[in-house]
């Protein structure tokens, strides 16, 4: 089971190839050799899955500095 990894809400957001709601998703995250299971909004028929803005240039920046940091 995944951490949340951010707060966001995904209600009333959709797929914009399905046109499905996204729903939480447990997800692999990979980067430099470490693996993390993380909870982020996706699409259960395509697989796409939403990583706003907030969350790529906030709080996967600060994850991504620690661990090169390492």
């Amino acid at each position: 089971m995944g951490h949340a990894f951010a707060k966001f809400d995904a209600e009333g957001w959709n797929c914009k190839k399905c046109g499905r709601p996204l729903t939480p998703c447990s997800v692999n995250v990979e980067y430099m050799g470490s693996s993390f299971f993380v909870e982020l909004p996706g699409c259960q028929e395509c697989g796409f899955i939403l990583i706003d803005d907030e969350l790529a240039l906030g709080r996967m920046l600060e994850v991504e500095k620690l661990l090169e940091d390492k």
